[in-house]
């Protein structure tokens, strides 16, 4: 924003010098905490100053301690200041990836924190807490003052089989996993990193299935971890369907459906 565009607003001379130093160094979004070191420069009277540039309707408050331009709206930068260990995951990370064309209305957030279900400048916030150890196999989006942690691929399809709830469906789920391009010895790494047995044991019978190229690490870590429990294939379905006993799970879902899932359009 060009100092010209503050003329029309009536502007005390230290809110002027404050909102010339977000334009120099390019900072469209900020904490309270962070900002003096991000300006390198210590702000008199900072609270008063960004409570009154919000009256003015140049800087909307996110939550508490938390600011952005007034007409900053990129929703996947204000995930990550809304929870500082936030990484975009689940349904939201798949739609990203392209391994689904379903857009979610909720952005989904991985962090191991508590934090309440939250929705800024219309957009839904749901906040999934995880075990610290699951906060993993993320890379860095965007550039500059825009930048956000998203879940890598594999990391985002292993998360999914964790908790399925949040991935848009089970059938959506199949899908992604069989068109998606996977690394196995990522995706052994991730599933040490969650610790779900069963859903390691979900990803192993459909790797087969599918017949995923370079996978044999993966069966290979799959098949040591086993243990004689027998799993639903879909964790919140039905109890159900034909036992497969190398994999110890139950096919609720049966493979024919598994097969006709895949073979369908979007």
């Amino acid at each position: 924003m060009a100092t010209s565009s503050y003329i029309s607003v009536n502007l005390t001379q230290k809110q002027l010098e404050f909102l010339q130093l977000l334009d120099y160094h390019e900072i469209d979004i900020f904490t309270i905490d962070t900002i003096e070191k991000s300006i390198g420069k210590k702000v008199k009277n900072l609270n008063e100053i960004l409570e009154n540039l919000v009256q003015k309707k140049l800087l909307s408050r996110i939550e508490k301690g938390k600011y952005c331009r007034y007409n900053f709206r990129d929703e996947m930068t204000i995930s990550n200041y809304l929870a500082e260990d936030g990484i975009v995951a689940y349904w939201s990370a798949l739609n990203r990836h392209g391994l689904t064309e379903q857009f979610p209305n909720t952005i989904f957030v991985q962090t191991a924190k508590d934090k309440r279900e939250k929705k800024v400048f219309g957009v839904d916030y749901k906040f999934v807490r995880v075990a610290k150890r699951k906060l993993t196999g993320f890379d860095i989006h965007g550039a500059g003052n825009h930048q956000f942690r998203m879940s890598s691929m594999e990391k985002t399809i292993v998360d999914c089989f964790d908790l399925p709830q949040y991935s848009g469906g089970y059938a959506e789920l199949i899908r992604a996993f069989n068109n998606a391009k996977l690394d196995a010895k990522k995706m052994v790494k991730y599933c040490k990193a969650i610790n779900n047995i069963a859903a390691t044991k979900r990803i192993a019978y459909l790797a087969e299935l599918f017949q995923k190229p370079d996978f044999g690490v993966f069966l290979n870590y799959a098949k040591k971890i086993l243990n004689e429990k027998y799993n639903l294939f879909d964790s919140i379905g039905r109890e159900e369907g034909e036992y497969v006993n190398k994999w110890k799970l139950r096919l609720n879902i049966s493979e024919e459906d598994i097969l006709e899932i895949c073979n369908k359009m979007y």
